[in-house]
């Protein structure tokens, strides 16, 4: 029992340090914590979470190359005209805005480049910045599990799947979707309220009776609609978003996907005795693709809806680079590339570490777990919403406690409705879309806080995942369990 205390003190440490350092390092850190599990504590490895960071690398790559494009640049000058036209509404348009950007393109780090123009439309019209822009960055993160191509949605059907709860990718947004945009008008909504207006605020008022500051704050006008977008990059957009349309039909009608002879055991076939006097199991000769009358059979099995996003994914990003000339250099360049590749990173290194923790534990956790999961499965929701403040990845959170949560008996439909919970990292305002929030907002107005805690995204990040949890969980139960 001590050395489990022990090994789970390794790998809460190599969270918190990854945590701490960020970036890159969260991923390497989770590597030496697992190092030191399998090589000092003997602890049988993991498998690495390859077809999910296969699928992430294919969407990011088809993003990237919609960002080289210009096609990025058009989606944000369609949403700049939507605030623009209508700047009273800024505090509810601004988080929907960023909640489509992210489920079109599977990221919430696209929220960088419309973020300025939320802040810019807000001083001008005289509210306070603090309100649209919060929710804004709050939405553009829930968002994640709402998107068809973000890793966190395809990772939660393939290992359900895996796991005997057989759910598409299109049943899992039908839950999220609804959830989290009811969660996100409600903490827009008393995101209206929130703050003295710009008028009233003495802090505000005291820092623009310095002219400086002033022409800083008033004088600088951001707005994305000055770029000359070419037909080239409305022509990406189409090929990008006929890329999502595909893999949605595909996933609905998976009876035309390509299928293949594949050569199992017949159940209750018993072993099959060798000349050479070995014993070997059906299983064994399916395997050799051997096919013994009685033992195997050839049975059809289509492919996998995770490499069929993969491919085409990958084939929208070629079509984009060769018709729509997208250069792929720039592409690698692009925050949405970089900023995913740290997720991958991170991703590799924590789920692979988890995996060979639990699986190491798992009779413990079951042990320690099970009459509680029994009596109270919803209690995975907090379990999720921890582990994201640590790790800050929902693709990671679902990866990573996604097969342990089926081990221990909680239904599909109990973990679907607290998919909303992966998003927790809002709780410390260390995430890199926050950290850019506050520094674009020129006032001033939407800040961290001395203590830290009482930062501007904590209460309406908490309304969000609230709600959209508590109605998820209500959706799943009606149309799941």
């Amino acid at each position: 029992m001590l050395i489990s205390i022990i090994e789970l003190l390794i790998v809460l440490l190599a969270l918190y340090l990854g945590s701490k350092y960020g970036s890159l390092a969260l991923g390497a850190i989770a590597g030496l914590g697992l190092a030191l599990l399998v090589f000092d504590h003997g602890l049988k490895p993991g498998t690495p979470p390859t077809d999910v960071i296969y699928i992430i690398v294919a969407a990011l790559t088809c993003a990237g190359i919609l960002q080289a494009s210009g096609g990025m640049d058009w989606l944000v000058q369609i949403a700049e005209r939507q605030l623009r036209k209508h700047p009273e509404r800024i505090t509810f348009y601004a988080p929907l805005s960023t909640f489509f950007l992210t489920v079109l393109v599977g990221t919430g780090h696209v929220m960088y480049t419309l973020m300025p123009v939320i802040t810019d439309v807000a001083i001008k019209k005289g509210i306070r910045p603090e309100r649209p822009c919060a929710i804004a960055s709050v939405a553009s993160m829930v968002a994640i599990i709402c998107s068809p191509i973000s890793a966190a949605v395809v990772a939660f059907a393939t290992i359900s799947a895996l796991n005997g709860f057989d759910i598409s990718i299109l049943q899992i947004i039908n839950v999220t979707m609804p959830s989290c945009l009811v969660g996100i008008i409600i903490a827009a909504a008393w995101s209206t309220k929130r703050g003295l207006d710009l008028d009233k605020d003495p802090d505000f008022q005291a820092r623009i009776a310095d002219p400086i500051q002033r022409e800083f704050i008033y004088g600088k006008t951001e707005t994305a609609l000055n770029k000359t977008i070419d037909k080239k990059a409305k022509w990406a957009v189409g090929i990008f978003l006929g890329a999502i349309l595909l893999i949605i039909i595909l996933a609905l009608a998976h009876q035309i996907l390509p299928a293949w002879d594949k050569v199992v055991a017949i159940d209750g076939a018993k072993d099959v005795l060798l000349p050479t006097g070995k014993s070997v199991s059906p299983d064994d000769l399916a395997n050799a693709g051997i096919v013994m009358a009685g033992v195997t059979e050839k049975v059809p099995v289509t492919i996998p809806m995770y490499l069929v996003i993969q491919i085409i994914l990958i084939t929208a990003a070629a079509l984009m680079i060769i018709i729509c000339g997208a250069k792929p250099k720039e592409a690698v360049a692009g925050n949405v590339w970089q900023s995913g590749m740290v997720a991958v990173v991170a991703i590799y290194g924590i789920a692979w570490l988890a995996n060979t923790f639990f699986g190491a534990h798992m009779d413990h956790i079951k042990e320690i777990l099970g009459s509680m999961v029994d009596l109270y499965p919803w209690t995975i929701a907090l379990v999720f919403f921890i582990f994201s403040v640590l790790i800050n990845s929902q693709a990671a959170v679902v990866v990573a406690l996604l097969p342990v949560a089926y081990q221990l008996g909680i239904p599909g439909w109990v973990i679907l409705g607290a998919l909303p919970c992966a998003y927790g990292y809002f709780f410390l305002p260390n995430y890199p879309t926050d950290i850019a929030t506050v520094n674009m907002d020129r006032t001033g107005t939407t800040k961290i806080g001395k203590y830290v805690l009482n930062h501007s995204f904590m209460i309406p990040g908490l309304i969000v995942v609230v709600v959209s949890t508590a109605m998820a969980y209500g959706m799943s139960y009606l149309f799941m369990s």
